[in-house]
């Protein structure tokens, strides 16, 4: 590791712990020549999460694509903007922990309603108003006797 005060290229690590969002390792390190101290962070290399369009087409998975869809669902609704965040991040982790890195739109979307309905039902007809493209009173009605 390069001290970044001196350009040095020895360092010995002085102290690790877990970071606080417990998805990296913190070390403390000091350089060997100017003996100045820097923190540096270890995380595992990630591959980027793609979504599988209808039309075929890949595209990176947007967390703020997903958020603003969420707000507009949950707009004047009792939902803190804690617990969307939340569930975002149940999403990606469990998306990472299975090792998946790739995921049809419709089943993230999925995935999105099941939380949805055990968070806010008012949020879950909303989201699925435009996730699903009603395209009747018939099939909106479905969906809402569903939900019962």
């Amino acid at each position: 590791m390069r001290c970044p005060f001196c350009g040095h290229d020895e360092t010995k690590v002085v102290d690790s712990r877990v970071s606080e969002s417990q998805d990296a390792i913190r070390r403390r390190r000091e350089c060997l020549k100017c003996e100045q101290r820097f923190t540096t962070y270890e995380r595992r290399e990630e591959m980027p999460l793609m979504v599988l369009k209808k039309d075929g087409r890949r595209e990176p998975f947007d967390r703020g694509k997903l958020a603003r869809g969420l707000v507009v669902a949950t707009v004047k609704r009792d939902v803190s903007p804690e617990q969307l965040e939340s569930l975002i991040d149940d999403i990606q982790a469990e998306l990472h922990n299975s090792f998946r890195y790739e995921i049809p739109a419709k089943q993230l979307g999925d995935m999105v309603l099941e939380r949805l309905k055990a968070l806010d039902r008012v949020a879950y007809i909303r989201f699925a108003s435009v996730y699903k493209s009603f395209q009747d009173l018939d099939e909106f009605t479905s969906e809402l006797k569903g939900l019962k």
